[in-house]
């Protein structure tokens, strides 16, 4: 089948190269190909009652689909060039920050509209915390929720579905160079395209370094993100969480020197699992909507490993720390921060009987027998940190999950026009090793189609 376009994966990064592609030139045939479900047919088998663990899906849905891993996140658009990727290095920060606004109001006009749009610029919070050595990142946010985000999505399909060919549950195998373009195999089917976009998102990391080394494209190690998923009465971070929502707080450690920083807090939210490759990680959801938020509030506590010569499988580093916690508990790991001060493992009477009820099923256990001395002496030193500012943070109940890995691809060398060193095929989102965020891949699939549009239109021009 022969396409003017070839899009791989369905994420934020895809989608809105698809949807700009549509605006830009709307007689272009393109096609977009998802390992996963179409969103409507995205359900996580995890109810809570007959089932409350990962069993291990052929195919994700939290992970994978229409919406990619995005689709089931909370939903936040962080509007800022101080994180969430260096796209910013490749197109200029003004171009960045541009794009990431007209993201903003695509998903404004497809159902986002009514939420609300924090800032932590000019914040007493900021000076509250650098009192304390904590060093709040300056940023836009807008908070969808998991439910708002969901229905934008719905909105963008239904505009695109009947321009674009959406071909689910379609793997790309290989990717082969023709003189003039690109094919796909996908099974025992071929797709043929002019120009090809990459969008394979983080799940789609080792699949990204088997394209590149086939493909003789130059990648360079990227750092893994190892650590835990905090869970503490809302109360605790309501102050911080009522007038930021997102607070990226980054504290260097005093014993290591080693960066910790806050990750994708969820006000009134609920832990959840994650599958990668086959390892189960955990992450977290909010909701818009009242009556679907929760009495916690959660978030993660991240540090940012990078490796030198000779080693250079950061991901595998970070895949062998959850597979360890995966053996242990089953799944996820859950301890209590006192139990994990006092070195005793947390049990499910301890559990039961906490102050904090969690919104995870998660196995009862001892992170220290999981988690590198390290990693885990970093955290527990900026909880301390965090109670200075937002007190009972270091409270004997609140709960650690773990393990929280946050995988990145190697780095792809990509030119201005995110390009790879052949000509139309072009590497975006996460899967690029280069964003790592909702607003920074979409921005990247924005921004390629533009370059897309603007070659089509010099082709036109010289025909």
């Amino acid at each position: 089948m022969k396409y003017d376009v070839l899009i791989i994966g369905a994420g934020p990064g895809g989608i809105f190269s698809a949807y700009e592609l549509v605006k830009k030139c709307p007689g272009l045939k393109i096609a977009v190909f998802d390992t996963g479900y179409a969103l409507e047919q995205r359900h996580c088998p995890i109810d809570g009652k007959k089932i409350k663990s990962c069993i291990n899906c052929r195919v994700c849905s939290i992970m994978s689909g229409f919406g990619g891993a995005g689709a089931y996140s909370d939903g936040k658009y962080n509007i800022t060039n101080q994180f969430g990727g260096t796209l910013y290095e490749y197109i200029g920060k003004e171009q960045a920050l541009d794009l990431m606004h007209y993201v903003d109001q695509i998903n404004l006009s497809h159902g986002g509209e009514g939420t609300r749009l924090y800032s932590t610029a000019n914040s007493e919070i900021k000076k509250l915390c650098l009192q304390h050595d904590l060093h709040l990142l300056d940023a836009q946010v807008r908070h969808l929720g998991t439910d708002i985000n969901y229905v934008v999505l719905q909105n963008i399909f239904a505009e695109l579905k009947d321009k674009v060919d959406f071909h689910f549950r379609s793997p790309v195998d290989h990717i082969e160079v023709l003189p003039d373009g690109y094919r796909l195999t996908v099974g025992d089917q071929t797709f043929d395209g002019t120009y090809c976009v990459v969008s394979a998102g983080r799940s789609g990391s080792k699949w990204m370094e088997t394209v590149c080394r086939s493909l003789g494209i130059a990648t360079k190690s990227n750092r893994v993100d190892i650590g835990v998923r905090v869970e503490l009465p809302a109360e605790i971070f309501a102050h911080l969480t009522d007038q930021l929502y997102e607070s990226k707080i980054v504290y260097r450690t005093e014993k290591y020197g080693d960066l910790v920083r806050t990750f994708c807090m969820n006000p009134r939210g609920a832990v959840v699992n994650e599958n990668t490759n086959g390892i189960v990680t955990v992450n977290g959801h909010s909701y818009e909507d009242p009556a679907k938020q929760t009495q916690n509030t959660n978030f993660a506590l991240l540090v940012a490993k990078h490796f030198s010569e000779p080693f250079k499988d950061s991901n595998g580093y970070g895949e062998s720390i959850a597979r360890l916690s995966n053996m242990l508990g089953g799944g996820v790991m859950v301890q209590r921060f006192g139990d994990l001060i006092r070195g005793r493992r947390s049990n499910v009477q301890r559990i039961a009987e906490s102050f904090v009820t969690p919104t995870l099923a998660a196995t009862p256990g001892d992170l220290s027998l999981v988690i590198p001395k390290r990693i885990l002496d970093g955290i527990i030193e900026m909880i301390y940190k965090l109670d200075r500012i937002a007190p009972g943070t270091a409270n004997e109940d609140t709960l650690l999950y773990g393990v929280e890995v946050k995988f990145y691809n190697m780095e792809v060398a990509i030119n201005s026009d995110l390009e790879t060193s052949y000509r139309n095929l072009f590497v975006i989102g996460d899967g690029s090793g280069i964003t790592h965020s909702l607003s920074h891949a979409s921005a990247s699939g924005v921004y390629v189609a533009r370059v897309i549009a603007g070659r089509e239109e010099e082709n036109g021009t010289n025909a």
